[in-house]
């Protein structure tokens, strides 16, 4: 009996952190960002990704620096392996620009370097 509790107990476990692996959810924040009235900026990248590891302090830097003006977000497309089809991404990293009514404006594959994001920023209005 003990042997059977401790196997359930084990499935239970397992089962409760594969699904807790797969819990990251990108898109009700993307949502609210497409929505909020602010430019958006969406990179789909991985955490082993050399060019996205690159982009990581990047994308913090302009999280806090524009916060007011535009929204930043990453999706880890190993967390959210569904999120590349959604949103068309067949490479990481991938940069997609939003403007500020939710309306795709650009659309970058690869490293982007902050002077380049900025320029785009710029284009759409972000000062």
């Amino acid at each position: 009996m003990k042997r059977i509790l401790l196997v359930l107990v084990a499935i239970f476990v397992v089962s409760g952190s594969a699904f807790a692996a797969g819990a990251a959810d990108s898109e009700p924040l993307i949502r609210k960002a497409l929505t909020s009235g602010k430019p958006t900026l969406v990179d789909f990248g991985a955490a082993y990704c050399r060019p996205c590891k690159k982009m990581k302090p990047i994308l913090e830097g302009l999280q806090k620096d524009y916060s007011d003006k535009a929204n930043v977000l990453f999706v880890d497309v190993k967390e959210e392996q569904n999120m590349p089809e959604k949103y068309r991404v067949v490479m990481i990293p991938t940069q997609i620009f939003y403007d500020a009514q939710g309306k795709e404006v650009k659309r970058h594959m690869g490293f982007m370097d902050k002077d380049d994001i900025l320029k785009t920023f710029r284009l759409m209005g972000v000062k």
